[in-house]
């Protein structure tokens, strides 16, 4: 199966182990916004590069376009999504979507 192509939508630096600094193409992503319970959102992919552009840019950042349920022939190359833990520990980090809970699931 190929790949899709990568919509890339923006770049960055990465400015600490736990920060990084991006800039997005606003016209590159419009085409992939998506809704939820009345909030717009997209799906992104942040990557760091191994070594930075022309730009000193080490963050790369991409549409995430994988579609879980589109795959109709079940292949074993495709990917599954896993299903939301029913009644998971707190250890876990899973935190389920409530009305009080305003944070995306996904």
């Amino acid at each position: 199966m190929a790949q899709a192509k990568k919509i890339y939508a923006g770049s960055g630096k990465k400015k600490s182990d736990t920060w990084f600094s991006i800039s997005i193409n606003m016209d590159k992503i419009q085409d992939y916004i998506q809704e939820y319970n009345g909030t717009k959102f997209v799906k992104l992919n942040v990557n760091v590069n191994a070594k930075p552009d022309q730009y000193g840019k080490d963050v790369s950042v991409s549409v995430d376009t994988y579609e879980p349920n589109k795959s109709s022939n079940g292949s074993s190359g495709s990917r599954q999504a896993a299903p939301a833990p029913r009644n998971a520990p707190a250890s876990t980090g899973y935190v389920p979507f409530t009305e009080e809970n305003t944070e995306l699931p996904f």
